[in-house]
């Protein structure tokens, strides 16, 4: 499952799951333009770094033709990036449903405006949006953030049915708690709002809510959407995949 002297973008790469997913591709042979606002840990001859803001189309866009110019075509794409907050409609300041909506979904709809045309062109790639459990289901506390994930699920979807006869499959993975900065701001941000205990008490709750009994880790959301990308999944398109540990099953 090489995809050495393969195009890779990954918007959000720097840390967390995207970072996991930089890893992977990375090992096995792909060249990989991250995308985000703050520089990727790794260094490697095969990995470039674009100080990107998701929520500009205008610097995906300068991003999307700068990379275009140097490679002949784009093989995949992943769109990681993203944002969370805890709270109800009531919660949820207008500052902050811009921001979220912006990042979590505007920016995802700016990658595929930017990208798509290339890949329509070339006739060929593979797309993975990243969403959530929340693309499947609802949880208390998370409506903007629920509402950005379920969007990301029939964007997936209906961009799967629209490209298909230009040989471009897309779909997308919907982890449960994974180990990642975001969820350990998501859990402190919870705690401070609604909470009371530990940190650590909320996270035992949360391993005990998956039928797997824990949380899961970065790398085993990397591997299914390396797979996803890859010739493998050759005859999967338009679906939701979930990494979750049995969370949604219940």
């Amino acid at each position: 499952m090489s995809f050495k002297e393969k195009t890779v973008i990954i918007s959000g790469g720097a840390s967390g799951i995207g970072a996991a997913a930089v890893h992977e591709f990375v090992a096995d042979g792909a060249r990989v333009y991250i995308l985000d606002i703050i520089p990727p840990r790794v260094s490697r001859d095969t990995v470039t770094f674009f100080e990107c803001d998701v929520r500009s189309y205008a610097q995906i866009e300068n991003a999307i033709k700068e990379i275009s110019s140097k490679e002949e075509k784009i093989d995949c794409l992943v769109a990681c990036a993203g944002i969370h907050f805890s709270g109800s409609i009531e919660d949820t300041d207008l500052e902050t449903f811009e921001r979220v909506l912006s990042t979590n979904f505007k920016g995802v709809f700016y990658v595929l405006k930017c990208v798509l045309p290339i890949v329509r062109q070339q006739g060929h790639g593979s797309i993975v949006l990243v969403g959530s459990d929340q693309s499947l289901i609802g949880k208390k506390k998370s409506a903007i953030y629920g509402a950005t994930k379920g969007a990301i699920g029939q964007l997936t979807k209906s961009t799967a049915l629209d490209y298909a006869e230009y040989g471009i499959r897309v779909n997308c993975v919907c982890p449960g708690a994974i180990d990642t900065p975001l969820c350990d701001g998501a859990l402190r941000s919870y705690l401070e709002k609604f909470g009371s205990g530990s940190k650590e008490d909320l996270l035992a709750q949360l391993k005990e809510k998956h039928p797997l009994k824990r949380i899961g880790s970065s790398e085993e959301v990397a591997h299914l959407i390396h797979f996803l990308c890859s010739d493998k999944a050759s005859f999967i398109t338009g679906t939701l995949v979930s990494v979750d540990g049995g969370y949604v099953a219940q």
